[in-house]
C-alpha cells in the first residue's frame, strides 16, 4: 500500500507542475506558431496546440520517478526481484512512450489513416509479448446467459484470439477519442469520465479479490492516478472557453494508457463497458471513415455567429454520384431516424438532392435534443 500512497502524493505533485508549465509555455507555443483556431466561436485569437504534449512529458516523468517504489515493495514481498511484474511495467511504459510519439508526430505531420492504424499495431507488440510470456491466461469467462442459452462450458481458452483482441482494443482506443474530438472539453472531459470510472473499479476489486490477484488491479492503479491528476489539469484549460487545445497526442496518449491499464489489470473484456460512447461513436462514424459515405476534412459542427450557437455540418453531393453501397447505408440511416435529408433545387430545377448530417456522434445528440441543429448531409442529383 505504500506504493499506492506514493502514487498518489506524486500524481498531486504532477498535477501542480502541469498547471505551472501549462501557464508558462501556452505564450511560447503561439510564438512558435504551435495554434490552432477555434472554428466555434466569433474572434479567431490563436489558441495553442498541441499542449497535451506537455502534460504527456509530466506524466511520464511522473511514472520514472514512481518505478523504484513498486519495485522496492514487490521485492520486500517476494523472495527475489520480480523481474515479470516489472517487465509487465516498463512494457506498458514503452507503449504510452510510442503513442506520444505517434500523437506529437501526428499533429505536427499530419499522418495518414493507414499510419494512425500500423503505428498502433507495432506498439502494442511489447505489451502483448510481455503479456504473453508471463504466462497470462487468455481463458474468458462466459456470462450466465450465454450458458443458458447454449450448451458450452464457463471458462473457454481462445488462445492468439484473445491477444487479437487486445491488439484491437490498443488501437481501437487510441484512436476512438481522437474520432470523438472538436469540441471545447470533449476529449480531456471523455478520457478523465473513463479513467475515474476504471479506478473506482479498481478500488472495488482491490478490497473484493485475494492479495494474490488483486495486485494485478494496483498495477493498473498506477498508471491511472497520475494519468488523471495530469488530465484534470488539461480539461481546466480545455474547458469552455478553451484556453488551449490538447491535440492529437493527448488523444493518443490517453487511448494508450487506459488501453495500457486494462491489459495489466486483466479486465481488457470490461473495458469495453467504460467504452460504450466511444465504441457507438466508431460504429456510427464508420461509413464516413471508410469513405463509403461523402466526408469532410473536419466533421465539427457549423457555428451560427448570429445566434452565437452551433448547429449541425452538412454534407452537399449528387445522390447519382453515390455507389450502389452508399444508398444501402444512407437508406438505413434514413429510416431509423439517424439522417437529416432535405431535397433542394438549385437554378429553378428541382434536383433530387438530400442533407446528411456528418456521422459523429455529438451531431446525432443534436438530433436527439436540438433536431434542428444536427446531422445534415446535402445531396444533389443534377445541376445546371
Amino acid at each position: 500500500m505504500l506504493s499506492l500512497w506514493v502514487n498518489i502524493l506524486l500524481s498531486c505533485i504532477g498535477s501542480y507542475i502541469s498547471y505551472q508549465i501549462i501557464l508558462e509555455y501556452i505564450p511560447v507555443f503561439v510564438k512558435r506558431q504551435m495554434y490552432g483556431k477555434d472554428q466555434c466561436k466569433v474572434n479567431n485569437i490563436p489558441i495553442p496546440e498541441p499542449i497535451g504534449v506537455i502534460s504527456a512529458a509530466v506524466y511520464l516523468i511522473v511514472m520514472f520517478i514512481f518505478i523504484p517504489f513498486p519495485v522496492y515493495e514487490w521485492s520486500q514481498l517476494e523472495s527475489s526481484i520480480p523481474h515479470q511484474k516489472f517487465l509487465m511495467f516498463l512494457s506498458a511504459l514503452t507503449a504510452i512512450c510510442s503513442a506520444v510519439l505517434l500523437g506529437f508526430a501526428d499533429d505536427v505531420l499530419d499522418l495518414r489513416w493507414r499510419h494512425k492504424l500500423l503505428f498502433p499495431t507495432l506498439s502494442s507488440l511489447p505489451l502483448l509479448l510481455v503479456y504473453y510470456v508471463s504466462g497470462s491466461s487468455a481463458t474468458i469467462v462466459l456470462p450466465s446467459l450465454v450458458r443458458i442459452l447454449f450448451p458450452v462450458r464457463e471458462c473457454i481458452d481462445i488462445g492468439i484470439f484473445y491477444y487479437i483482441y487486445m491488439g484491437m482494443m490498443i488501437v481501437f482506443c487510441t484512436n476512438a477519442i481522437n474520432i470523438l474530438a472538436g469540441i471545447n472539453g470533449l476529449e480531456a472531459g471523455q478520457a478523465f469520465i473513463i479513467a475515474a470510472s476504471v479506478v473506482i473499479f479498481n478500488v472495488i476489486e482491490l478490497f473484493r479479490l485475494d492479495p494474490s490477484l488483486s495486485w494485478y488491479h494496483s498495477l493498473s492503479l498506477y498508471f491511472l492516478l497520475p494519468f488523471l491528476g495530469t488530465t484534470s489539469v488539461l480539461l481546466f484549460f480545455n474547458w469552455y472557453p478553451a484556453r488551449v487545445f490538447v491535440g492529437d497526442t493527448f488523444c493518443y496518449w490517453a487511448g494508450m494508457t487506459l488501453a495500457s491499464a486494462c491489459i495489466l489489470g486483466h479486465f481488457s473484456k470490461t473495458m469495453a463497458l467504460f467504452l460504450i460512447p466511444q465504441i457507438f461513436n466508431f460504429i456510427y462514424s464508420t461509413p464516413q471513415l471508410l469513405h463509403l459515405v461523402p466526408c469532410p476534412r473536419h466533421r465539427l459542427p457549423k457555428y451560427d455567429s448570429k445566434t452565437n450557437t452551433i448547429d449541425m455540418s452538412t454534407i452537399e453531393f449528387k445522390e447519382n454520384d453515390l455507389k450502389p453501397l452508399t444508398k444501402i447505408i444512407l437508406y438505413f440511416l434514413d429510416i431509423s431516424g439517424l439522417l437529416y435529408k432535405k431535397i433542394i433545387q438549385k437554378d429553378d430545377v428541382r434536383s433530387n438532392a438530400r442533407k446528411k448530417i456528418n456521422e459523429d456522434t455529438f451531431n446525432i445528440a443534436s438530433i436527439i435534443f436540438n433536431p434542428s441543429i444536427f446531422y445534415p448531409i446535402l445531396y444533389r442529383t443534377s445541376d445546371v
